[in-house]
């Protein structure tokens, strides 16, 4: 398995989530997680 980093540059004034997933299933987990934290995004 690879690994890399990479930078990532972003406003201030934004919030930013990061997610990786090998599965749908886990995607699927962290939508709805983010979705039900803040249902308005």
């Amino acid at each position: 398995m690879k690994l890399s980093v990479v930078t990532i540059e972003k406003p201030e004034t934004i919030n930013f989530v990061l997610g990786q997933s090998h599965f749908i299933k886990t995607v699927e987990d962290i939508h709805e997680t983010l979705v039900s934290t803040v249902p308005n995004i």
